[in-house]
C-alpha cells in the first residue's frame, strides 16, 4: 500500500539532498499531491535505493556498537522521557488502527451472515450470490499478506528517532535529533529564528504549538501568562518535540533589517595562523547573549589595551548562524587596519575580550531553489564560507559550486575545507584559481564557469576587491545573467 510522506521526509528516507527532489518536482518528474509524495512514486524514481546507505539504518547499527554506544545515545537518541512519549504516541496510533480494523472486520462478517440468511430464504438468487462472492473475495484480499513498504517502515521509525517540525506560515521544515531543543534544531537547519538568551529568561523564542506535543528540557524563568498557556505558547529553547510530528507558528527574519543591532563582549578562544598573512580568529559569546546574524553579514570588532588607542574594524563573519556562539573571522595583515595590526603583533591573545557590534550588511542568501555559484577572491572566502555552510544547513539547493581566486601563492589558506565538502557532498564542487591580478583572475573564473557548468539560471554570490567584483559581474551580465541573480560584497 502506498504511503504519503513530505518531500523533506522523502529526502531523509532516500538519503538524497532535498534540493534534488525539489528539482525533480520543478521539471515534472516527481508529482506532488497537496505537497505530499507517494512512496510508490519514490521507488519508481529510485528503484535501486539502498535504505541501508541512507544513514537511517546506519544510526541504528551504531547504537548496537558498544564502542560508540554512549556517544551515539547522547547525540542521536532523545532522552528516555521524550522517547517514551513518542513511542506512546505511536502505540496509540497503532491501537486506533487495530480498533478500526476490528470494527470493519466485524461489519463484514455480519454482512456475510445476513447474506447467507437471505440465500436460505431465496436459494439461487443471483444478486445475493454475486454480493457474497464480492465480500468474500474482498475480505480475503484485505487479510492477505502483502510485501512490506520499507519506506513506510523507515518513516514510522523516523517519527520515533527524529521528530519532524513544520513551521507556519513559512512552511519550512526541520528535524529534531538527539537531545536538541527546538531552538537548537531550528538554528542548525538554517531557520532565521527570533531568540535572545537561549536559557528561558527573555521569552524572545516564544512560539505557538499548533499541533503535536512538546516536552520540557530545562527549567525556565520567563513567565507565560495563563492566556498564552491556553493558546499553546511555549519557549523553543526549553522544549523539544515529544511527538513524531509537530507544527509551530512563529515569525522568521526575512530581511537583514529584521535583526536588531547587538553589542556583545566576546572572548578569544583561539588564534590560528593559516598563512603568512592570514589568521583565523575564533571568538565565543557568553551563553546568555548569543549573536543573531544572517550568513554573509559583517560585524565591527573592537579591542582596547591599557595605554593604547581603541582598535576596531568591520569584518565579515566566516561562520554559520547555526552556531551562533562560535564566531569565526579570517583576518589578513593590513597596515591600515588597526585591529589586524594588534592581532598580528600578538597583543590580542586567547582569553582577551573583544567587543562585537552588529550585524550589518545585506550580502545574504536569497531563499529559492536555484543552483548556487560562489566566487571569492582571497579573504572574500570568509563570507562565502558562511553562505555555503548556511546553504548546506538548508539543504535546498540542487548544487553548489565554488570558484576561489588567490592573488598570492598561499592565498588558498582554507582549501582543506573545500576538499572536505567535495568529498562528503555529491552536490558540491570547487575550483581553485591562482593569479596575481584580481581582474585577470576574475576573467579566468568567468571562462571556467562557461566551460564547466555555466547556466544562467543560477544564483551567483561574489565577494572580493572591486576589480574582481566588477570584472566578474560584467562577464556574467554579458552572458545573460539577470542583475537580480547576482549578489556582491566589496571588500
Amino acid at each position: 500500500m502506498s504511503h504519503q510522506v513530505s518531500v523533506w521526509r522523502a529526502a531523509q528516507l532516500l538519503g538524497v539532498a532535498r534540493g534534488v527532489l525539489q528539482q525533480k518536482v520543478r521539471d515534472g518528474s516527481l508529482v506532488l499531491n497537496d505537497g505530499w509524495v507517494s512512496t510508490d512514486v519514490l521507488l519508481q524514481l529510485y528503484p535501486d535505493a539502498q535504505l541501508e546507505e541512507s544513514g537511517l539504518l546506519e544510526r541504528v547499527t551504531q547504537i548496537r556498537d558498544e564502542a560508540f554506544g554512549k556517544r551515539v545515545r547522547e547525540r542521536m537518541l532523545p532522552s528516555q522521557e521524550v522517547l517514551a512519549q513518542r513511542l506512546f504516541a505511536q502505540s496509540q496510533e497503532l491501537a486506533d488502527v487495530r480498533k478500526h480494523l476490528q470494527r470493519y472486520h466485524e461489519l463484514v462478517v455480519a454482512l456475510q451472515h445476513e447474506i447467507r440468511g437471505q440465500l436460505k430464504q431465496q436459494p439461487g438468487a443471483a444478486s445475493w450470490l454475486t454480493l457474497e462472492h464480492h465480500i468474500t473475495q474482498g475480505l480475503a484480499q484485505a487479510l492477505a499478506t502483502e510485501p512490506v513498504d520499507m519506506l513506510e517502515v523507515m518513516d514510522d521509525m523516523l517519527k520515533v528517532m527524529t521528530a519532524q517540525v513544520t513551521v507556519r506560515p513559512s512552511g519550512h521544515q526541520f528535524a529534531v535529533e538527539g537531545r536538541a531543543n527546538l531552538l537548537q534544531a531550528g538554528l542548525h537547519a538554517g531557520l532565521r529564528l527570533n531568540y535572545g538568551c537561549g536559557n528561558g529568561s527573555c521569552g524572545m523564542c516564544k512560539v505557538r504549538v499548533v499541533s503535536g506535543d512538546v516536552a520540557k528540557t530545562q527549567h525556565f524563568d520567563y513567565p507565560l501568562s495563563e492566556a498564552e498557556k491556553a493558546q499553546g505558547y511555549t519557549l523553543m529553547c526549553c522544549h523539544t518535540a515529544a511527538s513524531g510530528e509537530l507544527t509551530l507558528e512563529l515569525l522568521e527574519a526575512s530581511d537583514p533589517r529584521d535583526i536588531p543591532e547587538q553589542l556583545i563582549a566576546t572572548q578569544v578562544r583561539a588564534i590560528n595562523r593559516l598563512a603568512a598573512g592570514t589568521i583565523l580568529l575564533h571568538l565565543q559569546t557568553p551563553r546568555s547573549h548569543r549573536l543573531r546574524f544572517m550568513a554573509g553579514q559583517s560585524v565591527q570588532l573592537g579591542w582596547t589595551m591599557a595605554g593604547a588607542e581603541d582598535a576596531s574594524t568591520h569584518y565579515p563573519l566566516a561562520s554559520c548562524p547555526c552556531d551562533e556562539r562560535n564566531l569565526l573571522f579570517f583576518i589578513t595583515h593590513n597596515p591600515a587596519d588597526s585591529f589586524a595590526q594588534r592581532l598580528f603583533a600578538g597583543d590580542v591573545k586567547p582569553g582577551s575580550t573583544v567587543s562585537v557590534l552588529g550585524p550589518s550588511g545585506e550580502f545574504v542568501l536569497t531563499e529559492g531553489h536555484r543552483p548556487l555559484v560562489f566566487a571569492a577572491c582571497d579573504a572574500g572566502f570568509g563570507p562565502i564560507k558562511s553562505l555555503i555552510e548556511y546553504a548546506l544547513s538548508l539543504d535546498a539547493a540542487p548544487s553548489l559550486s565554488l570558484f576561489w581566486l588567490a592573488t598570492r601563492p598561499d592565498g588558498h589558506f582554507y582549501s582543506n575545507q573545500c576538499r572536505a565538502w567535495s568529498e562528503a557532498l555529491d552536490q558540491f564542487e570547487y575550483e581553485l584559481v591562482t593569479h596575481p591580478d584580481a581582474a585577470l583572475g576574475a576573467w579566468q573564473i568567468a571562462q571556467a564557469m562557461r566551460a564547466d557548468l555555466f547556466d544562467i539560471d543560477c544564483d551567483f554570490y561574489l565577494a572580493g576587491p572591486s576589480e574582481f567584483i566588477l570584472t566578474l559581474h560584467d562577464e556574467l551580465r554579458a552572458a545573460g545573467v539577470a542583475e537580480t541573480q547576482i549578489a556582491t560584497l566589496l571588500l
